[in-house]
């Protein structure tokens, strides 16, 4: 029986990455005095490192290695990191960002119907934290029993262990929870903890291998824009109701 439903964050709540992180890295690269701006097209190809401060020293040890920074401590790492993370937090605030299709809906749908809800994210917390409230407003913080977010557990998607850690911590075993991702590698970790898993995808996601999925599509759906879907046709709004029917099958 379903109990419970765990969102990603980036790709999945909001479409955060193109407009929002992308152009935050690029304005922290301006306030460190570094000629760098990555392209709409080059941080797809980033994208397949999960975790900020991850893909940044991947950056760097593949794309800039003659630039002096001491892998030990990861100083300039943690620098522009925490500039981005300010600047892109600004971008939230300013309301630049809102949630994808249906996600409003399915959560006070969810909510109405005695579910729990979660969020499984490879983001920092303060960036789950003000989305959430800009979007939804300050309450909706109280409508999570659990954020699992950032560096809570060492190893990043596409390992299972956030979305283990959050199953522990909602005292749940994974076949009375359904996770919401947007992308092959959140896939990965979410079907590795054992869960069933919806897919939304985006536009850097929409190619990607989704075999395992619950089923795969454009969107949550609105009663006047409903979702398509990718992996066999048709379309909808996704509803409790929906996300209980396909779990039976």
């Amino acid at each position: 029986m379903l109990k419970a439903l765990l969102f990603d964050v980036d790709g999945t709540l909001a479409d955060t990455e193109r407009e929002g992180h992308r152009l935050a890295y690029n304005e922290a690269f301006v306030a460190h005095g570094l000629e760098w701006q990555w392209s709409a097209e080059f941080y797809g190809q980033l994208l397949a490192v999960t975790g900020g401060k991850e893909r940044l020293r991947h950056y760097l040890e593949q794309f800039q290695p003659d630039v002096a920074w001491d892998p030990a401590t990861g100083g300039l790492i943690g620098a522009v990191y925490q500039t981005k993370t300010e600047l892109y937090q600004r971008r939230l605030l300013a309301g630049e960002i809102p949630l994808r299709p249906g996600v409003a809906r399915l959560l006070r749908e969810a909510r109405t119907a005695g579910l729990l809800l979660g969020v499984v994210t490879t983001t920092s917390p303060g960036n789950v934290t003000t989305l959430l409230e800009q979007t939804l407003g300050a309450e909706a913080l109280d409508w999570f029993s659990v954020i699992a977010a950032g560096d809570i557990v060492p190893a990043k998607k596409p390992a299972p262990d956030i979305y283990l850690w959050a199953l522990a911590q909602l005292q749940l075993p994974a076949s009375a929870c359904l996770a919401i991702e947007d992308s092959a590698v959140g896939l990965q970790a979410a079907t590795g903890a054992g869960l069933a898993t919806l897919i939304t995808v985006n536009d850097y996601t929409r190619g990607e291998d989704f075999g395992g999925a619950l089923a795969v599509l454009s969107d949550l759906g609105e009663p006047d824009a409903p979702y398509r879907r990718l992996d066999q046709g048709g379309s909808g709004v996704v509803d409790v109701a929906q996300l209980h029917a396909w779990l039976s099958q």
